[in-house]
């Protein structure tokens, strides 16, 4: 399975080890608005436990100007079922084309190609989604959720 991909300088890596948790949990934490505020605790485990996190870098690993740029991370059992999350190019990097890269080699995953489906939760970005072939829920009332704030019903 191909693990690095590279184009005009830029590289996206599946390696968890070149992962800047740091810029990331700063970005998730004070600049997204769907993972805004997160628990460091939380974003680590979510990190340690996704099947995949993409990491787009500017510049070769370990070279002087070698810089993070972007994320993107999938939970999923690598065989059914995938989730999409915290998909993000940072702001000074965005109109590169490099969210449309980022995609292209997210949904090419030989394991994600088994999948009935990947799910994702955008407010914004569903034209983006939709060139990768992501579109509303063909049958929304067979989905249900668990918000976090749910109290148990006592029996």
């Amino acid at each position: 399975m191909q693990t690095v991909w590279k184009r005009d300088g830029f590289t996206i890596s599946l390696d968890k080890q070149l992962l800047d948790k740091e810029m990331i949990f700063t970005y998730l934490h004070e600049e997204s608005y769907w993972n805004k505020g997160i628990p460091r605790q939380i974003f680590e485990a979510s990190v340690e436990n996704s099947a995949y996190c993409f990491g787009v870098y500017e510049g070769e690993a370990g070279g002087p100007s070698f810089r993070q740029v972007g994320y993107a991370r999938v939970v999923s059992d690598r065989a059914t079922f995938a989730y999409l999350a915290d998909v993000f190019i940072l702001p000074a990097y965005r109109g590169r084309g490099l969210s449309k890269w980022l995609m292209s080699v997210i949904v090419e995953q030989p394991e994600l190609k088994l999948a009935k489906r990947i799910l994702l939760a955008t407010r914004d970005a569903h034209g983006l989604y939709a060139q990768y072939g992501f579109q509303p829920l063909a049958k929304p009332d067979l989905y249900m959720e668990r918000p976090r704030d749910v109290k148990p019903i006592e029996s």
